[in-house]
C-alpha cells in the first residue's frame, strides 16, 4: 500500500469510537488492512504482540502502562498472542482509562480461550472487511468496478499491478495454519477447507445444514461447528430472515456471504464477470458498507415461500429500511417491494447502484424510492 495513502473512514470511526470506550477491538481476517491502519495514527506506541520482546515488555503490564502519557494511544497488534490478554486488556480500563487502547485480531474477542471476560462495557468492537466500495473509488482511486469485484478488497492484492491467482490459495492456506488450527484446533484439514470452498462458491444463497451435510461429506454436527467457527473468524457472515409474524415468510433459514468478492470470484472460475456474477458481487460490496454503518444485529434479508425477496432489510425502531442491489437502475422491478410493503408500511426504500453519481427519487406505482450510491446510505442522517 502506499505509504502516504490514509483511511480516514476508518481513523474517524477509532476517534469516535474512544470518545464513548477507553478499548476498542479491531477485528477481521488477516490481510485486510489492521496494522497498517493503527500504524496511519500518530504518536502511537505500537506492540506487535508476535514478537518475544513485546511479550518480555508485558510482563508487568502495571509498571508498563504507568510509564505511558494520559491521552497515549497503544496498540496491541494481534493481541491473542500474549499469554494472559485479558489481565492486559482489564488493568487498561479498569486502571488507565485515560489510555487510548486498539487491540487487533482476525476474530472476535469470544474466539481465543486465552479471554476469560468479553469486557463488557470496556471496549468498542470494529469490524474491518476489505476495502469498501467507497474507499475503493477515492482513497484507492480504482474507478473499474469490476476489477474489484473479481480481485476482491484485500488492500494487498488490490494494489497489486497483475491479478495473482495464487495468492487466493496462499491466503486460504495462512489462514488455516494460523486462524482455524490455533484459535479452534481442527484436525479435518481437508473437510474443512472443502466447506469452506463450498461456502465461497454458494455465497450469497441460503445455507441448508443438511444438503450441505450430504455434500461435504461432514457430519450435521462437524458441520455446525465449522460453520460457527469460519463466523467467528470472520471468513463468513450469516445474514437472518427478517419476519414479523407473516404465515408465508421464511424465518429461519440464513444466507451466507463470504468475506471477500475476490475468493468468491477465484473459487467460481469467474475468469470474466458475466452481469448475474456482477450482481451477486455487488450485493456483497453492499453488504460490507452496511456492516460498517450498522450492527449486525439489525442487518437482515427478507423473502417469502413463493420465492419473493429483498436484499437487505435494516431494522430502524419500528421501521424497516428496504435496500435493493442493482447494476442497472433501470431494471428494478417492483413487484417484490410491493408486496414487502403490504406486510411492512413503515420505512424508507432504496435501490443501490455503483453507476449513480446523484441521489434521485421516484414515486412508482405509489411507492416512494431513493436511486443512490452506497456512499448514501452509509450517512445515516440520509435514512
Amino acid at each position: 500500500m502506499n505509504a502516504n495513502m490514509l483511511r480516514p473512514f476508518w481513523l474517524n470511526k477509532l476517534k469516535a469510537a474512544w470518545e464513548k470506550r477507553p478499548i476498542i477491538w479491531l477485528s477481521g481476517v488477516r490481510r485486510s488492512g489492521k496494522t497498517t491502519i493503527a500504524k496511519m495514527m500518530p504518536d502511537t506506541h505500537f506492540l506487535n504482540c508476535d514478537l518475544p520482546s513485546t511479550a518480555r515488555e508485558l510482563t508487568d503490564p502495571e509498571y508498563f502502562l504507568k510509564s505511558q502519557q494520559s491521552g497515549s494511544i497503544i496498540v496491541f497488534d494481534e493481541i491473542h498472542r500474549l499469554e494472559d490478554p485479558t489481565t492486559v486488556l482489564k488493568i487498561c480500563a479498569d486502571e488507565f482509562p485515560t489510555l487510548k487502547i486498539l487491540a487487533t485480531g482476525s476474530s472476535t474477542l469470544t474466539a481465543s480461550s486465552k479471554f476469560k471476560d468479553t469486557l463488557t462495557g470496556r471496549k468498542i468492537d470494529i469490524f474491518l472487511p476489505p476495502v469498501i466500495w467507497p474507499e475503493t473509488k477515492n482513497e484507492f482511486n480504482i474507478k473499474n468496478l469490476n476489477l474489484r469485484l473479481q480481485r476482491g478488497g484485500l488492500p494487498e492484492h488490490l494494489l497489486m499491478e497483475n491479478y495473482t491467482p495464487e495468492y487466493y490459495s496462499e491466503w486460504i492456506d495462512s489462514f488455516f495454519a494460523r486462524d482455524i488450527q490455533e484459535l479452534f484446533s481442527v484436525r479435518n484439514r481437508s473437510g474443512f477447507l472443502n466447506l469452506f470452498r463450498l461456502l465461497l462458491r454458494r455465497s450469497g444463497s441460503t445455507v441448508e445444514y443438511s444438503s450441505l451435510s450430504q455434500e461435504s461429506g461432514i457430519s450435521r454436527p462437524t458441520l455446525s461447528s465449522y460453520i460457527e467457527a469460519l463466523s467467528i473468524a470472520n471468513a463468513i457472515f450469516l445474514l437472518p430472515p427478517f419476519h414479523g409474524g407473516g404465515k408465508r415468510e421464511l424465518i429461519k433459514r440464513p444466507k451466507v456471504y463470504a468475506f471477500d468478492t475476490g475468493f468468491v470470484a477465484f473459487e467460481n472460475g469467474w475468469d470474466t464477470l458475466r452481469e448475474s456474477e456482477q450482481g451477486t458481487l455487488w450485493e456483497h460490496l453492499v453488504l460490507d458498507s452496511l456492516r460498517t454503518t450498522f450492527s449486525d444485529e439489525r442487518i437482515h434479508y427478507w423473502c417469502d415461500k413463493t420465492g419473493r425477496e429483498i436484499d437487505f432489510v435494516i431494522k430502524q425502531g419500528r421501521e424497516a429500511i428496504t435496500i435493493e442491489c442493482k447494476l442497472n437502475p433501470d431494471k428494478f422491478d417492483t413487484d417484490n417491494l410491493q408486496n414487502f410493503r403490504t406486510l411492512y408500511e413503515s420505512g424508507k426504500n432504496f435501490v443501490v447502484s455503483p453507476h449513480i453519481k446523484k441521489p434521485y427519487t421516484r414515486n412508482i406505482k405509489n411507492l416512494e424510492i431513493i436511486f443512490c450510491d452506497i456512499d448514501h446510505i452509509m450517512l445515516t442522517e440520509n435514512l
